[in-house]
């Protein structure tokens, strides 16, 4: 393609631009819109994730142990927790050391709660075992259950179940979301081209006439519905980088020991993925509409 033919393509897009302004600046409002909305979901389920994957370093399954328990018994159930995958520590607490612990949980107030336990200690033996991810924690239990010599299994399955439930439902609704403003923008974009067209329709229908092939009509008006696509894409870019740059730090201080994903990740992942998108949101609203025109 000659640099002078990409000239025409695109200086003939920016007349027709200016030509339609008011419903231009809609489909780049439009546009804007869908892809901010989208990456205000991506945010929230990326800083959701990264909590999730934080939290799952933090988690402990507890098991206690019968009084009763044997050294065979011991043994099995120290093997079976070794043998699963992601398991980062396995700490055996006795009871001397439970009942330490709820002496520090409760400072001065533990004097009269624990009054006694020393003679008789009612705590029972437990192994704590750490995992690197929430979903070992399954893996864990299931490992353990129906062993001998073991009392209760402590977890917190129901947490980490209600934590990656809410970021399903977030990702659903904001997978909806998009698939309607995409329908949206791509109409808005698709009428901003036809306006052009029909007012420029005798004379695609002499370019038509004089041996102009299809792809050299269509260029003009796919560059025009790219320009609206990309600048939809770098405004929203640019709004929701300084939203979310106000919010984190407001709130990263606040939110002690919860890394949230850093401004800077908008800058260089999402301005690039929002400007591809962009483009391809206006190329498919452009063509779809270019199709019946070009049947002289």
């Amino acid at each position: 393609m000659k640099i002078s033919t990409v000239k025409y393509y695109i200086v003939d897009a920016l007349k027709s631009l200016k030509r339609n302004r008011t419903v231009s600046m809609a489909s780049v409002a439009t546009v804007a819109a869908t892809l901010f909305i989208l990456g205000v979901f991506l945010l929230i389920v990326f800083n959701v994730n990264a909590g999730v994957e934080e939290l799952g370093s933090k988690l402990q399954v507890k098991i206690y142990l019968k009084d009763d328990l044997t050294i065979a018994d011991k043994s099995a159930i120290e093997r079976a927790l070794d043998n699963v995958q992601g398991v980062s520590e396995i700490k055996f607490e006795d009871k001397g050391d439970a009942l330490e612990k709820v002496k520090k949980q409760f400072g001065e107030d533990s004097k009269s709660l624990v009054q006694g336990f020393e003679k008789k200690n009612p705590f029972p033996n437990a192994y704590v075992v750490s995992v690197e991810k929430p979903e070992v924690v399954n893996s864990v239990v299931k490992a353990a259950e129906g062993l001998k010599g073991i009392e209760k299994i402590k977890d917190v399955r129901e947490i980490v179940d209600k934590i990656i439930k809410i970021t399903n439902t977030l990702k659903v609704v904001g997978l909806a979301l998009f698939v309607i403003l995409i329908g949206v923008s791509l109409f808005l974009i698709g009428n901003t081209i036809k306006l052009t067209l029909y007012s420029r329709k005798k004379e695609i229908g002499i370019m038509k006439f004089v041996g102009a092939t299809d792809w050299f009509i269509r260029w003009p008006f796919i560059i025009e519905g790219m320009m609206l696509g990309i600048s939809g894409a770098i405004i929203s870019t640019g709004i929701l980088y300084y939203a979310y740059r106000l919010v984190f730090l407001k709130y990263t201080n606040a939110l002690l020991g919860v890394n949230l994903i850093s401004p800077h990740f908008i800058l260089s992942t999402t301005l690039w993925q929002f400007m591809l998108g962009g483009l391809v949101i206006g190329a498919v609203g452009s063509i779809m509409s270019i199709r019946k025109f070009l049947i002289v």
